[in-house]
């Protein structure tokens, strides 16, 4: 016997996740391949989705109403197979190491750990990291490199300059005979944070005898979600510019007789306003 994962399925190129609407089978359930096992609903459409194995619904993951993200596991089916390729346990596998390279892998990874975190504001770019990643250059004796960037930064030329000195034994000094002195750190500036304004208070709605209150589906409060985000996001701003048409129109109802003699087509307004557009 072997179990294995039913993951929500990717139904659009745009659709991240999905609503689950409703199970088909229980759990407990004998299910064949390809059978329809829920149905869940998207932005854009509402459909089944079938079993890829056919066994026994072991155990049902996603509730009704759950919203589930795209390739996340929402069953586990127990198959008739020998082995689990879903959920199966990693294999460790053992790697030989030959004498001498264990202290050099563990100092490696000491460094790279200690790189993840830096211990000041000093910003370092991504490149200088990668390069004292592969040159064994911990955080500590980063930061005593002096930088020639803006606001003190670590370039390339000069931690490739300090590793062209740290090779020949003297990663003490530059090639220019410098000691090289702890950078002073930058200052990290904390934004003050924004006033708090408080949210407003949804009014009580008043019921009157005989008035009926319906929940909105799912649709509706998806409608309802788009609107507000509409609001939210886009600039709502409407601006106006006149412009005196006088000669335009006078020049077009003199030539589109001609002109739809000629080329077969209206001559409108449009194809000068585009032009004008374009041109300013």
């Amino acid at each position: 016997m072997a179990s294995v994962e039913l993951l929500m399925p990717k139904m659009g190129e745009s659709i991240m996740e999905a609503t689950v609407l409703t199970w088909l089978k229980s759990e407990g359930d004998t299910i064949e391949q390809d059978e329809s096992v829920l149905e869940v609903a998207t932005d854009k459409v509402d459909t089944e989705v079938p079993s890829t194995h056919g066994g026994v619904l072991t155990q049902i993951l996603a509730q009704d109403g759950d919203v589930v993200p795209v390739g996340a596991p929402i069953a586990i089916i127990t198959t008739e197979g020998e082995e689990d390729s879903t959920t199966s346990a990693p294999v460790k596998e053992t790697v030989s190491t030959p004498a001498g390279q264990p202290v050099a892998a563990k100092a490696a990874a000491t460094i790279t750990a200690t790189l993840e975190k830096p211990v000041s504001g000093r910003f370092y770019s991504p490149l200088v990291m990668n390069i004292a990643r592969e040159e064994a250059i911990d955080m500590a004796e980063l930061e005593r490199i002096p930088g020639t960037g803006k606001e003190g930064r670590v370039t390339k030329k000069d931690i490739l300059a300090y590793v062209a000195t740290r090779t020949n034994g003297n990663s003490a000094n530059l090639g220019n005979g410098a000691i090289v002195a702890p950078s002073t750190p930058v200052p990290v500036t904390t934004p003050s944070p924004a006033p708090v304004v408080p949210a407003p208070k949804p009014q009580p709605v008043s019921v009157s005898a005989g008035d009926e209150i319906i929940e909105m589906d799912r649709m509706r409060k998806m409608i309802a979600g788009r609107m507000v985000d509409s609001k939210r996001i886009s600039p709502h701003v409407t601006s106006f510019v006149e412009a005196d048409m006088t000669g335009i129109v006078n020049w077009r109802n003199k030539i589109k007789k001609n002109f739809e003699a000629q080329e077969g087509e209206k001559m409108t307004f449009t194809p000068i306003i585009m032009e004008a557009v374009v041109k300013a």
